[in-house]
């Protein structure tokens, strides 16, 4: 069976390439990813041999205006300031799953608006089939707004915080 990061490998070539659908089948599991349209994210069927399980991925629509959204009060040296998000970074979700801010209840979250996170920096963790993801920020900046609550149902490619890349 395929690794978690095989399939998020799978699902970036697909989405930047011409193949309108990809099907991947062993040992009883399928995974099937078709593009619906040219905005919409690839959808993934998950089907393994004993019981079918279907994902449909419902696509997250932009918004027609640009959003503007407050800086946080609790960022050092920042004023609150309007912040156009066009210029913002989105981390989005990867898969479907549910979105913790901390790898344990009793303990801190690994970022908080204000934070700084570089490529590689743990931002949350997203629970999916109990298996724990851990998700990394890839790209370096500040974390201006955390869009998702902790113990929330996350959907594939939803907005899950906005950074301010440096």
């Amino acid at each position: 069976m395929l690794k978690i990061q095989e399939i998020r490998e799978l699902i970036k070539l697909v989405d930047q390439s011409s193949i309108n659908e990809f099907v991947y089948e062993q040992e009883g599991t399928k995974i099937k990813m078709k593009k619906t349209g040219q905005e919409q994210p690839v959808s993934v069927v998950y089907q393994p041999a004993a019981e079918p399980v279907q994902s449909q991925v419902q696509p997250v629509q932009p918004a027609a205006e640009p959003v503007k959204t407050a800086v946080s009060a609790a960022m050092p040296d920042v004023e609150k300031q309007e912040v156009n998000q066009d210029n913002l970074h989105k981390i989005t979700s990867p898969m479907v799953g549910t979105f913790y801010q901390s790898p344990s209840p009793d303990t801190d979250a690994y970022v908080k608006a204000g934070s700084k996170v570089n490529k590689d920096s743990v931002v949350c963790i997203v629970e999916a089939m109990k298996l724990f993801n851990e998700i990394e920020a890839e790209v370096e900046g500040e974390i201006v707004e955390i869009l998702v609550k902790d113990g929330q149902l996350i959907e594939y490619g939803q907005p899950l915080y906005l950074v301010k890349p440096e």
